[in-house]
């Protein structure tokens, strides 16, 4: 006897998959996006649902996926719980990206045969902009504009099995630990996975013990939720030709490069997943900090930045402002999301291995 259908569609955005619940069969109540995810995450519902559609045989280890939910207020057209195999997230740029071809492929909200439409998504780490590019009808390309993201702490001595590793802990909408992978004796590449999945856990959990992953405003965004793992792409600083003069775009960040910085990372995130995209808001991560040490800025160096499977995000700071005392960038992420299919799952109340396994 069949007691539960679950309606889905699914994209992926530069490799990294995305799974959309549009009408949720459970209550995710809340006063707001960010006080549902906290309700989530102690509702036995809402946590059997998201293992049933990110377990086997439904899903897999690296599955990621968002329920819809009403947004704050009118003047966002949606919110999102961001849910993975470990729980629910604050922050998903790819997922953003996602959202936005979703919203216009479904015509939730209008957009031009060619032109720019706004999705405007309400998250738990704030309010975020998927900004779709249009041409002869067909999306293009998605903007993921970011909350504000800045570093919280430099240089911070981290012990593993393959050296002491110098991390920077910085918010993209979660906060991070960045890494440069080649201190390590690593590289940002598939040979790798299984030596990078390693360290990028023990890095977080090291971290997460020390209790410095501390949002400035926000408890609720405290902790470290993955290890950005990257290293440089050609001469250090740059060497892919930008244009654009350098600007110096306001109180902490120092001039911009008029190159392109060129990057690749992987993003080991919650308990030991990896994102097959650049990380959208580790990308944005990533953003933060290259406007700290003075590569990026307003009108300055983009960051083209890869994934381990090669693809692309394209990284700008398009503001700068401040929290609190920190100075703070105002990024913009872009890619690209295409739907790979529709589901009706079926749960079956006689089946032994609901919500499902997790295998790696």
């Amino acid at each position: 006897m069949i007691t539960q259908t679950i309606d889905t569609t699914d994209y992926h955005t530069a490799g990294e998959p995305f799974r959309i619940v549009a009408d949720v069969p459970v209550p995710l109540p809340g006063d707001s996006v960010a006080d549902r995810r906290a309700r989530a995450v102690t509702s036995t519902a809402a946590q059997a649902l998201r293992q049933t559609l990110c377990s086997e045989p439904r899903g897999h280890a690296d599955m990621y996926g968002g329920f819809i939910v009403p947004p704050d207020d009118a003047g966002a057209h949606l919110g999102v719980l961001f849910w993975h195999k470990d729980g629910f997230s604050t922050a998903c740029g790819h997922g953003t990206i996602a959202l936005g071809a979703w919203a216009v492929d479904t015509g939730l909200v209008a957009a031009p045969d060619d032109g720019v439409a706004d999705v405007v998504v309400d998250v738990p780490s704030g309010r975020v902009t998927a900004r779709v590019h249009r041409a002869a009808g067909r999306t293009v390309a998605v903007d993921f504009v970011n909350v504000p993201s800045y570093v919280l702490a430099r240089d911070l001595p981290v012990p593993t099995p393959r050296g002491e590793a110098s991390a920077t802990l910085v918010y993209g909408g979660a906060i991070y630990a960045s890494v440069d992978a080649t201190t390590l004796g690593l590289s940002v590449d598939p040979a790798s996975y299984g030596d990078l999945i390693a360290v990028g856990r023990e890095i977080k959990r090291t971290l997460d013990a020390g209790g410095l992953a501390v949002h400035p405003t926000d408890p609720r965004l405290s902790g470290v939720y993955g290890t950005i793992l990257y290293e440089e792409v050609g001469e250090p600083g740059g060497g892919d030709p930008g244009s654009g003069p350098g600007v110096n775009d306001g109180p902490g960040f120092g001039p911009g490069n008029s190159n392109t910085v060129h990057q690749r990372n992987v993003t080991v995130f919650a308990d030991g997943q990896v994102d097959r995209s650049p990380c959208g808001s580790g990308t944005a991560a990533r953003l933060a900090v290259l406007a700290d040490d003075g590569r990026v800025g307003v009108g300055g160096a983009i960051l083209r930045h890869e994934s381990i499977v090669g693809s692309e995000f394209t990284g700008t700071i398009v503001g700068t402002t401040r929290v609190g005392d920190l100075p703070a960038v105002i990024p913009q992420v872009t890619g690209m999301a295409y739907r790979t299919g529709e589901h009706r799952f079926v749960v079956d109340d006689a089946d032994p291995l609901v919500p499902g396994f997790v295998l790696r």
